[in-house]
C-alpha cells in the first residue's frame, strides 16, 4: 500500500493470478472494475513472497491476503484492511490526523510531490481519474505554494 498508493478495496481484490512474477507487473483491481498494470517493486514482490511462502494460511482461497483467523478466506472488505492498518499504526505509535489505510496514500502523494514529481505524475500512479482529484495533494507542499502566491496589496505595512 504504501509503495503502490493501492486502496484497502485494491488490497482486498488481489489474487495470485495478479502477479506476474516473472516480468514483474502487478494487476491491480480499483474502483468501478477498472484494472490497471503497474511494476512490482522488487522490495514489494520480495516482501510478497516471503508473506507467501511463510505467513499465508493454507487454504483453498486464489486471494493473496488471508484472514489470521478461521475462516481462512481473503478479507470481506475494506474496512478490514483499514482496521488491520489502523492497529499497526498505533503499535508503531504513530501519530497522524489522518487514520486508516489511506494514509499510506497521501503520504505516498506527498513524498513524490515533495521529490518533485508532477501532478500529472502522482494522478497516473493513484490512477485517479481526474486532474482535480489529485489537487488535493498541492495543499501540502507549502514551499511550491509560496513561489505561487501574489504578494499582498501594501504588504509592507
Amino acid at each position: 500500500m504504501a509503495r503502490l498508493g493501492l486502496r484497502a478495496g485494491e488490497v482486498v481484490a488481489l489474487t495470485l493470478e495478479d502477479i506476474d512474477w516473472e516480468v514483474g507487473l502487478i494487476t491491480v483491481r480499483s474502483k468501478r472494475k477498472r484494472t490497471a498494470q503497474m511494476p512490482l517493486p522488487v522490495e514489494v514482490g520480495a516482501a510478497m513472497a516471503d508473506y507467501l511462502r511463510k505467513a499465508r494460511p493454507d487454504c483453498s482461497s486464489r486471494r493473496v491476503f488471508i484472514r489470521g483467523k478461521a475462516p481462512m478466506v481473503g478479507f470481506a472488505n475494506s474496512i478490514a484492511i483499514c482496521s488491520l492498518v489502523d492497529r499497526a499504526l498505533q503499535r508503531a505509535g504513530v501519530q497522524s490526523v489522518y487514520r486508516g489505510s489511506h494514509l499510506f496514500r497521501h503520504s505516498l502523494a506527498t513524498r513524490m510531490l515533495n521529490q518533485g514529481a508532477s501532478l500529472c505524475e502522482i494522478g497516473d500512479l493513484l490512477r485517479h481519474r481526474r486532474p482535480d482529484t489529485t489537487a488535493i495533494y498541492a495543499k501540502v507542499d507549502l514551499i511550491s505554494l509560496r513561489s505561487l502566491a501574489l504578494p499582498w496589496p501594501g504588504g509592507d505595512r
